[in-house]
């Protein structure tokens, strides 16, 4: 490696909104960057985000929100029982703000909201979803000269001594050199990765664990930065929720996902209640909920009068940006009436609640106790089990009534590599590995036990592009630019 020319000033490994972001503000001060995706199309996960997190924000002092930075760093850090690391945290809330004012270069915002009650309204809307931010920093990393190279994985990385020289990726099957003064690790986790995802959180993939949105994830970066000697952080925490239906046979977002999603009565698999169902506004909440089950799923239950409740006065719970609170599924018994002609297993109905439960393969008796128990709350307001609301305290009263499983849904893994607040990648003994650098899942520290969507909606993409800019600032300094 020491006869290789100088290829370029910084490598960036991965092509999402994290590895994207650090690219561009590399390319912006100055520096020859390439940039290594190991799949055919750009941007992975990150196509998909709705919206980001931001705080004191252009768009924030333009509708008077003032939740301020040392609020939103507080509830993070409070939300994480300090389990995060605070300096880091810190970078990212004070990046935040000028981070959409520099996306905006492309990317159009369309409001500055929130999709949970009582939460700081800190929740940047994309036109075009995630989708319109990947092409947008693109065509500006072009702009500023950036290298993309798709089909193009990188094998490991390189150091000569403590530093970083370059990386090793794979072209047309041959191993190819090229020597960097800095790396930016954004590979986006392992959630593809079946004997990690076992070894590390104890979940078995496509068995009680559903991955959304993720392709090819397998820890690739954080095995090379483990290799480089990079210390370990957060590897076994994940981004969970509760969704169901799942499969084939049903979009995402579907009407009966309406249905599923709603803080009515749900149910673990041996058809007893087990939390208070307004969780539901929390999905960080909802989600670790449902994984304390080991079977991968629980069931929402409902009937006709909830059905019809919904599609005259429209939902609770948001589904996503298009099926806001108020949204009314009026098409969601001939959905109901499919999956059934389909002879779906997600979805049972029967004309009475002991029938639901044979369907559902429960005690009849458990199921009945349960929804009776239920109900006696529901007449007399008050949840004298889990204290839910009175609000959201509604009878089940049929005529028939419905059950759908409702799956333990990950989006992402949420760490591994040890960093610091400037993301440089910290190794075992406490040092930094110099010019080497990790940014959006791949990095841990942003968390504590898991994802704070109640202070922080949309802090999984705002880690990953405030981060990655943080990265590349720092990379310029590390290179002198």
């Amino acid at each position: 490696m020491n006869d290789l020319p100088a290829e370029t000033d910084v490598v960036v490994i991965g092509s999402g909104a994290a590895g994207l972001a650090a690219a561009l503000t590399a390319a912006e001060g100055g520096a020859k960057v390439i940039i290594f995706e190991k799949e055919r199309s750009p941007g992975g996960t990150s196509n998909f985000f709705e919206g980001t997190f931001a705080v004191e924000s252009d768009m924030q002092r333009e509708r008077y929100i003032t939740y301020t930075r040392d609020e939103a760093f507080k509830n993070i850090m409070e939300y994480s029982h300090w389990l995060a690391n605070p300096r880091l945290v810190r970078a990212i809330v004070n990046e935040s703000g000028a981070t959409i004012s520099w996306l905006q270069q492309g990317v159009v915002f369309t409001d500055a909201t929130i999709n949970m009650p009582d939460s700081p309204r800190t929740y940047h809307v994309i036109k075009g979803k995630g989708e319109a931010v990947i092409k947008a920093l693109i065509t500006k990393a072009r702009e500023k000269g950036a290298d993309i190279r798709l089909a193009t994985p990188v094998n490991r990385i390189v150091k000569q001594g403590e530093n970083i020289r370059g990386v090793v990726a794979e072209i047309d099957g041959e191993e190819t050199p090229f020597t960097a003064k800095a790396v930016v690790i954004a590979s986006g986790g392992y959630l593809n990765n079946k004997e990690w995802i076992k070894k590390y959180t104890g979940f078995d993939l496509d068995v009680n664990l559903v991955v959304i949105g993720n392709v090819d994830k397998m820890g690739d970066g954080i095995r090379m930065a483990w290799e480089s000697g990079a210390e370990e952080e957060n590897i076994s925490l994940l981004e969970l929720y509760r969704a169901g239906p799942i499969g084939p046979d049903f979009a995402m977002g579907c009407q009966l996902e309406c249905a599923v999603v709603q803080p009515d009565l749900w149910v673990d698999p041996r058809g007893e209640r087990f939390c208070d169902e307004s969780v539901a506004f929390y999905d960080s909440s909802v989600g670790n909920a449902n994984a304390r089950f080991k079977e991968g799923f629980t069931y929402s239950i409902f009937d006709d009068t909830a059905l019809q409740r919904m599609i005259e006065k429209g939902i609770t719970k948001s589904v996503n940006v298009n099926t806001l609170p108020g949204t009314k599924p009026t098409d969601i018994y001939r959905e109901i009436n499919a999956a059934l002609e389909r002879g779906t297993k997600e979805l049972f109905t029967a004309d009475s609640v002991e029938g639901l439960a044979e369907q559902m393969g429960v005690s009849p008796a458990t199921l009945k106790a349960t929804v009776d128990e239920y109900n006696s709350c529901c007449e007399k307001r008050h949840d004298d089990l889990f204290a839910k609301d009175p609000e959201y305290l509604h009878r089940l009263n049929g005529p028939k009534y419905y059950a759908v499983k409702a799956r333990t849904v990950c989006l992402g893994t949420m760490g591994g590599i040890k960093i610091n607040e400037r993301t440089e990648v910290i190794d075992k003994k406490g040092a930094v590995i110099p010019g080497l650098y990790a940014v959006g899942f791949d990095a841990g520290g942003m968390y504590g036990d898991s994802y704070p969507i109640k202070c922080s909606s949309g802090l999984a993409s705002a880690f990953a592009m405030n981060s990655g800019r943080i990265a590349g600032k720092n990379a310029l300094k590390y290179i002198g630019k």
